[in-house]
């Protein structure tokens, strides 16, 4: 296998390891791990992380598999601008799915708040999508950054390691998504910053 053929091997298990549905869920754990939602028993905080799987990653990643099949396109067909409409409404309908099961479950507010702006997120990348292809990639890396941040601010810790070993995660995701085409840099640094922002907002504000 040549160097060339090695790194875009690399790029594209980078970017299949980070998906864009697993912001909820690292959000989640992030939780667990900086505050008081740590003392929750185990078998409550499975039971969460079950749940926040199968509704953000899980669910719409079977169902918009199912419907590029349908379409009979590549992947690469749909990560077309014009054809990531419906991938867009049905993540965020499975996002809208799970923030009503958690509101009628009563869970602890932070945890809504964390599902609330991964879903701000999928709005901003889907209305921003109409006229421009922004990477959903690195939005939802930026968000974990966004998430970090505030909840440091909130919970008084220092977030220096995770935020050094996101970022670092984060410029390697980056990297795979030019390499591989998908995205131009203004798209890959945009992306980042309205994860970030959107995510932010969402925490502080709910």
């Amino acid at each position: 296998m040549t160097r060339e053929k090695q790194i875009i091997l690399s790029a594209k298990v980078i970017s299949l390891l980070f998906t864009p549905f697993y912001l909820p869920l690292l959000g989640m754990l992030l939780l667990f791990m900086f505050t008081y939602l740590s003392l929750l028993p185990w078998l409550y905080k499975t039971m969460v992380l079950t749940l926040v799987y199968l509704f953000t990653i899980l669910l719409p990643t079977i169902l918009i598999h199912l419907y590029r099949r349908y379409q009979g396109w590549s992947p690469i067909q749909l990560s077309a601008r014009e054809r990531r409409i419906i991938p867009y409404l049905i993540s965020i309908l499975s996002y809208l799915c799970l923030a009503y099961i958690m509101h009628h479950m009563h869970m602890p507010h932070l945890m809504a708040a964390i599902v609330v702006a991964a879903l701000l997120v999928q709005v901003a990348c889907a209305i921003i999508n109409v006229w421009w292809k922004i990477s959903t990639h690195m939005a939802a890396i930026g968000g974990l950054v966004g998430a970090l941040l505030v909840f440091s601010q909130i919970f008084i810790f220092n977030p220096i390691y995770p935020l050094c070993l996101i970022l670092i995660v984060a410029g390697l995701l980056g990297s795979s998504r030019i390499i591989l085409r998908q995205h131009t840099l203004p798209q890959v640094v945009g992306g980042f910053l309205i994860g970030t922002l959107c995510t932010a907002v969402g925490v502080l504000f709910y």
